[in-house]
Formats: structure tokens, C-alpha cells, sequence
């Protein structure tokens, strides 16, 4: 009896080294699948310095994450003792274990190990749920055989580690270190890597939530074993020994959720790896403000906020939060990505046609602007405050926000202009004709995203900036590249979030850096809310170019700000569309601005770019070209700009010195004449000037002798339109109930107490004083309205009333 059972160990031994050499012989000839794993893999989001931003499940419910190239030292070196000693010396088949194995279970009566290397466990764990046979061990190990003839030991070891199961739905290394230990594999402690070392080898039995004792006796174990082999030391041994196991599994971590769900679902749902530009740090600061900020504008019935964070310095996105809300919980639209969602601008274009009209020789930042109750072909835009200013400097009106001037500065440019401006600037939400927009354009008429807008923002910034500048950085220098290589260099580029990815372009629209620099200076006066008013008096106040805007009804409330290092954008409002009275840019977005900005790292305003600028002589008065006569006072101009306008509201006033009154050469001899440079505004700006400008002079009206009717005379009237312009086309809209509406005339004079008298195609129609508007019935065609004051003095306008559509209501 003893006899035969010391055969036995020499009769196995014998058939495990012919097994063996029939394995080797049969790996040579045996195909790995193509490719060896195909399960699907887990969405993961990481910041720029490789930490977790968040994850999502793969389609088949498992917590698998994208595998890695290498596996951190301590799992590996725990995993190796745990599992395959020999790991490093064997060709993927340990003969020594097969023999042990075969002995062991030949003894047990049963199968109670397998003898499998790492290497052969790969290759189970991509061949599925198979049964544990001979045959299927065989066919392992010639697999195993096979695979590591073209992969490195490590290269092994990254497939089991990102493969192994860890009990419940959690699959590989990466996604149990988080889900465990809430870090990453690289930063597990010994007693965790040893933990999880042990895991594979039966997660159902072993699952942290179940069987504890046995799942830390095979820890410590381990443990043990790694000191033994002195991997590890005595100290290290005794800390790693009173290590707790963990409790159940933690969530992982959703730092920036609409952003991967986004991601995500441009690459069709199919799960990978996403290294992002994200800064972590940033990244959980800003998404905090968001929060914080939310919850407060909640209770206006603001429910959601989007902010985006640019690098002017390489274009990269920093900190991207797509929507304060993410819990189900916390009502709908949580899931919305608010920062690619098209919304109404409001006012937030205004500096970009600022910008561009500075370019276009057509403005100064001190040119006036008319700002005066309009009307454009039946649009009446109106300001804020529902206030008239006559006329405002264009610098004042951007920060102010004025809508009526920028209407005004919007007719003169030209849509069509404008609109392709933007295009080149990199809005892509343009999908309609430029006349499908008309003056709207700028208010609020088109739609954009936060995404393009705070590009637009942050190409300005990197422009303005100029050579040398933080925000020149290394787009400017790609830029440079791109010249030197003879190719088309692009002016404008997109922000950045994928760190692998090229920086794309964004148009190629033309804007100066002088123009830049002087809208980023005339941004700085805008004026900034709550405590944030009296930056200026503290010492480190920091400058900030920033706008607002705040769309129709509001809906919509946006604020982005420009400093030296960084682009901000933020917007504010109901991913519904639900307006609220609370809801503008400066009430509901322009804080969340400041609470960030207040929070990012400062650096030195840009520098002016005296290289791109050229100094103006121009009239202190108006900003126009002086031509002699007026005060001046110098002004700063893009260098290759060509404003050249000479200043239409000064004249030469001749006056009578006794009683200050004007007359000319017909009622008065010349040498008997005083002469003055007068600075005289158009009726219907003067109207509203003064109101506002206590040190304006309105211009001495003339002599009794001296009234004439000439031509001058009448280009000196006190008496204008304000609607319509000479040659206007006006469309009258059929009101509700089908009734036929009516075109609405408005006038001014100089004097607030004038009486005019108005007259349609000679036909007397009324009189009106103080508020000079005349609601009218006109009929289709062409006519000529008439206003005369009690002087005599008259002003005359044609127009045409477009007919309408039978039965449709529109001008055919």
C-alpha cells in the first residue's frame, strides 16, 4: 500500500511534464481572439494630472473602466505572490504548479486548484464562463502559451488587473480602487493592495460586504508572505496589519457630469478613456460656486446655472459645469448640458460689434452714438430703464448696455456685415439668412451657446492681449508656427477640452489687436455688482473686461468676464425656458461671475499695445475728427483703421453780441458780428441730451429780422423726425381680431415747449406738444408726412406703407 502511493506523486509528476509538453506543442499552433477582450468598458472622465472626474457603467451594468498600459508597483508585486510566484521566470505555463495541482487534486479526491498562472487566468477571463474541464485547461494553457509570445510580462498583468472580477459589478483594478478605497490604484496602501490582491481568486465568497473574517485572514496572510519575501518591512507589516477592511462600496465621484454624459454620447455611448484639460482642483472649486449660488437663485425661481473656464494662455478649458443640478431629485432638465445648449444672447454680442466697427473706421471708443425713441421698419427697440440719452459715447453705451444705440451702430455697420463677423469669430448657431435676424442681432435675436460664446470672449482676450502677453501664450505661438510652416495659420481658435486633441480652429473673422484691446479697456468700466462696485478704490482690485446680457422675457441672464489669465463664462435661467422678473445678467449670472474670478490667480492687466494703436485728434464734445473749432483731446484708434469723419455737431454760430442772438449777412453786417464755435446735437437728440448733460448750450434762436426759409435755415431747424427715416418702408400688421393697425409717427423739439402741427400729404391731422407722436391709418403707398412748429419752421419726410397679402396678413 505504502508503494502505491509513493507511485503516485512520480506518476503524476510524469503526466503533468507530458502534459505540459503537449500544451507548449499545441500553443504554437493556436490563434488568440481578435480582439482578446470585447467586453464593453465603463465611460471614465479624468483632469488634466490624471484624477478621476467621474464614471459611467458600462452597457452591460459592470463597473469596468478602459484598461491601462502598466499596474501600479504594490498591486502587482501583491497580486504576483498572491497568485503566481513564478510569474516573472514561466512562458506563461508554470509546470511546477500544473504538477503541484495535479497531486493536490488527485489526493482531494476532487478538483480543488488549478494550477493556473496569471497568464492562464487571462485567458480564462476572456474566453467567459466556461467549464472548469481538462480539456478547458489545456486549451488555456495553450493560449497562455501563445499570448505571451507577443506580449510582455507587464503588458499580462495590465490585462488581469484591468479584467479581474472584485465581487458585485465591480470589474479591475481601477474601478475597486474607487469603489473600495475612493482613490485611484496608484495611491493604495499596502493592506489595500493586498486586499484587493486576494479578491479575484473568489469574489463571490470574499465580497467585502459578506465573509469579512475569511477576506482578512487571506489579507493578512498576504501580508505576511510580501514581509517574508521582504517586498515589505517589519514597520510596514505592523501598520499595514491594523488597516480596517473597507465598509460598503463608495460612489464614485461625479465632479463633472454633464461633461462626460456629453462626451459620451458623441462617441455613441461607446464607453473610453477621456483625459480632459479639466484643472481637478478648478474644477470642484467652480462647481462648488455653482452650487452654492444655485440654491440661492432657487428660491426666485432660477433653478439652474452653467459655467464654463477658459485658458486664454492654450485655448484649454479648465473647468467645465455644465448644470448645477445633477441628482435626479432635484427636478427637471438636471440632465441638460446648459453650456452646449443654444439660448438667447440678450446683449452678450454687443462688445463684439464694438470691436469690430473700431476695425471698420466707423467708430471711435468716444464717438456719440444717437440713443433716442426709434423706430426700424415697425422694430422699436428700448433700453433697460426705458430711458433716452440724445447721444452717448459708444464706450459709454457698451457699458451701460444701451440697446438703442447699439441698434443704431448696428444699422450703420450693417447685418450682413455683423453676421459674417460672428461666423468668423466661431458662434456656429447661425443656421438662419442675416435678414432673418435684422437689427435683433445684436438684442438678443439669435441664439448661441456658452460654449461658443466664452470662445469668442477668450479669442478677444488672446488677441488684445498681443505679443508676449499671459494670454498669448501657446496658441500665439501655434499660431506663429503654422506662418512659418507656409500653411494657413487660422486668427481664432476653440477652447479645448480633450487633452489629446489638436487645438481646433474657429474662423478666421478679422478683428485687430488694437481693436481687441480698446473693447477689453472700454469692458472694464462696465459696472460691477453689490460690493464688487468699489473695486477701484482697493488697492488690489483686480481689472476684469466683462458684459451681461439678458434675453427677451427673461429667460436667459449671462455674464463673461476677461482677465489677464483666464476666460469666464456663466449663465443663468431655466432649462425650460421659463422666464422670471429676477432673471438678468446682472442679478442672477454677474455674481456667480465674481465669485469665481474672485477665486482664480491674478496676473497684470494686458499691456497696451502702442505698436497696433494710433493717436486721434478729436473733438472732446463728440469723438469725431476735429476740424477746427472745438476742443480737443486725443484718442486712441486701431493703427490701420481709417476713421476720418470730421464732427457733424459743431458749427460756426454768427451772433448778434447785444443780445446773443443768431443772425447772418443779409440782416446784419459782418464786421458787427461775433463768431463761436458751437457744439449743436440734431433736434431729436438734443431733446433728450440735455436732460441729462446740465452744461450743454442749446443754439440762441435767430433775430426777429434774421428768421429765413433757405436751405441752411432749414438744415438749422429746431424741428425733426425721429420716425421715419426719408424713404422709409413701413409694414402696418393687422392686430388681433383682423383689425387693421396703425404706423406711428414720433418727432422732437428743441424746445420742450413747442406745439407742432402735423400734416399727411398736405392734410392736416393734428397737433401735439410736450410728447410729439402721431398714431396714423395710413393707406398703402407712397406719402409725405409734414410737421410745422408755430415759427414756421418745418421738417418733411417721405415714406411708403408696404401693401398687404389678401387674407395673409403680409406685405406682398
Amino acid at each position: 500500500m505504502r508503494l502505491l502511493w509513493a507511485r503516485r506523486p512520480r506518476r503524476a509528476a510524469v503526466w503533468a511534464c507530458a502534459a505540459a509538453g503537449f500544451v507548449v506543442a499545441s500553443g504554437f499552433a493556436t490563434r488568440l481572439p481578435d480582439p482578446l477582450f470585447d467586453d464593453p468598458v465603463s465611460s471614465v472622465l479624468e483632469a488634466r494630472d490624471g484624477s478621476l472626474l467621474g464614471a459611467r457603467i458600462a452597457s452591460d451594468g459592470q463597473w469596468r473602466f478602459p484598461g491601462r498600459d502598466s499596474v501600479p508597483g504594490k498591486f502587482a508585486a501583491a497580486v504576483i505572490a498572491a497568485e503566481d510566484q513564478r510569474f516573472r521566470w514561466h512562458p506563461g505555463v508554470d509546470p511546477l504548479a500544473l504538477a503541484r495541482a495535479a497531486w493536490t487534486n488527485l489526493r482531494a479526491g476532487k478538483v480543488v486548484g488549478g494550477g493556473s498562472t496569471i497568464t492562464m487566468q487571462v485567458i480564462r477571463m476572456s474566453r467567459g464562463s466556461r467549464p472548469r474541464t481538462y480539456r478547458e485547461k489545456f486549451v488555456e494553457a495553450a493560449l497562455a502559451l501563445r499570448l505571451e509570445l507577443g506580449t510582455d510580462k507587464d503588458e499580462v498583468l495590465a490585462l488581469y488587473a484591468a479584467h479581474a472580477p472584485f465581487g458585485g459589478n465591480v470589474v479591475g483594478l481601477e474601478a475597486a480602487a474607487w469603489r473600495y478605497f475612493g482613490r485611484g490604484p496608484a495611491d493604495l496602501s499596502w493592506a489595500e493592495a493586498a486586499m484587493l490582491a486576494v479578491l479575484p481568486n473568489n469574489p463571490g465568497a470574499v465580497h467585502p460586504g459578506r465573509s469579512r473574517a475569511e477576506l482578512l485572514e487571506k489579507r493578512d496572510r498576504l501580508l505576511g508572505r510580501l514581509q517574508e519575501t521582504g517586498t515589505i518591512d517589519a514597520e510596514e507589516l505592523e501598520l499595514a496589519l491594523l488597516e480596517p477592511l473597507p465598509d460598503a462600496p463608495q460612489p464614485l465621484p461625479q465632479v463633472a457630469p454633464h461633461l462626460l454624459q456629453t462626451l459620451a454620447a458623441g462617441d455613441g455611448g461607446a464607453g473610453r478613456r477621456y483625459a480632459s484639460t479639466l484643472d481637478a482642483a478648478l474644477q470642484r472649486l467652480v462647481g462648488d460656486v455653482a452650487s452654492r449660488q444655485s440654491r440661492s437663485l432657487a428660491s426666485m425661481g432660477i433653478r439652474h446655472l452653467a459655467a464654463l473656464v477658459v485658458d486664454n494662455r492654450t485655448f484649454e478649458v479648465v473647468a467645465y459645469v455644465g448644470n448645477s443640478r445633477w441628482a435626479v431629485g432635484e427636478g427637471t432638465g438636471h440632465a441638460i448640458d446648459l453650456i452646449r445648449r443654444p439660448r438667447s444672447t440678450g446683449s452678450i454680442l454687443k462688445p463684439l460689434l464694438f470691436a469690430r466697427m473700431l476695425d471698420a473706421g466707423e467708430i471711435l471708443p468716444e464717438t456719440l452714438v444717437p440713443d433716442i425713441p426709434s423706430r426700424f421698419a415697425g422694430y422699436r427697440p428700448e433700453n433697460y430703464d426705458r430711458e433716452f440719452r440724445g447721444a452717448v459715447p459708444a464706450r459709454t453705451a457698451l457699458a451701460r448696455s444701451l440697446n438703442v444705440p447699439a441698434v443704431w451702430m448696428l444699422r450703420r455697420h450693417g447685418v450682413d456685415r455683423f453676421y459674417d463677423f460672428l461666423r468668423g469669430m466661431g458662434m456656429t448657431t447661425l443656421h438662419r439668412p442675416p435678414g432673418d435676424y435684422g437689427l435683433t442681432l445684436v438684442l438678443g435675436g439669435a441664439e448661441g451657446t456658452l460654449w461658443d460664446i466664452t470662445g469668442m470672449y477668450a479669442n478677444v482676450a488672446r488677441i488684445g492681449g498681443g505679443p508676449g502677453s499671459p494670454a498669448s501664450g501657446q496658441a500665439a505661438g501655434e499660431l506663429a508656427r503654422g506662418r512659418a510652416a507656409g500653411g494657413l495659420a487660422p486668427g481664432l481658435y476653440r477652447p479645448r477640452i480633450l487633452a489629446d486633441a489638436p487645438p481646433a480652429t474657429a474662423g478666421r473673422a478679422s478683428l485687430s489687436v488694437g481693436a481687441a484691446w480698446l473693447t477689453l479697456e472700454a469692458l472694464v468700466d462696465v459696472a460691477r455688482p453689490g460690493a464688487e462696485s468699489q473695486w477701484r478704490v482697493f488697492g488690489d482690485g483686480r481689472r476684469v473686461g466683462w458684459k451681461t446680457g439678458t434675453s427677451y422675457g427673461h429667460r436667459d441672464g449671462w455674464a463673461v468676464g476677461v482677465t489677464a489669465r483666464y476666460t469666464v463664462g456663466v449663465w443663468a435661467g431655466n432649462a425650460s425656458g421659463e422666464g422670471r422678473p429676477e432673471l438678468t445678467g446682472i442679478g442672477a449670472a454677474a455674481p456667480v461671475l465674481f465669485d469665481i474670478v474672485n477665486r482664480l490667480e491674478g496676473e497684470a492687466w494686458f499691456p497696451r499695445p502702442d505698436a497696433h494703436l494710433r493717436e486721434v485728434k478729436v473733438c472732446r464734445s463728440d469723438g469725431y475728427r476735429a476740424a477746427g473749432g472745438c476742443e480737443t483731446t486725443v484718442a486712441w484708434a486701431p493703427r490701420d483703421s481709417h476713421f476720418e469723419r470730421p464732427s457733424p455737431h459743431h458749427r460756426t454760430v454768427h451772433l448778434d453780441p447785444s443780445s446773443g442772438l443768431r443772425v447772418h449777412g443779409r440782416c446784419e453786417s459782418v464786421h458787427a458780428m461775433s463768431h463761436e464755435t458751437w457744439f449743436a446735437l440734431p433736434p431729436g437728440q438734443e431733446s433728450f441730451y440735455r436732460r441729462w448733460n446740465a452744461g450743454y448750450r442749446p443754439l440762441p434762436a435767430d433775430r426777429a429780422d434774421c428768421a429765413e426759409t433757405s436751405a441752411e435755415a432749414s438744415a438749422r431747424s429746431p424741428v425733426d423726425f425721429l420716425y421715419p427715416d426719408d424713404g422709409t418702408r413701413i409694414y402696418i400688421p393687422v392686430e388681433l381680431g383682423g383689425r387693421k393697425g396703425r404706423a406711428v409717427f414720433a418727432a422732437a423739439h428743441r424746445d420742450p415747449d413747442a406745439t407742432l402741427h402735423w400734416h399727411l400729404d398736405d392734410r392736416y391731422v393734428g397737433s401735439t406738444s410736450v410728447f410729439h407722436e402721431q398714431a396714423l391709418d395710413v393707406a398703402d403707398g407712397w406719402h409725405v408726412m409734414t410737421i410745422v412748429d408755430e415759427m414756421g419752421n418745418r421738417a418733411r419726410r417721405g415714406f411708403e406703407v408696404l401693401a398687404r397679402a389678401e387674407g395673409a396678413g403680409q406685405p406682398r
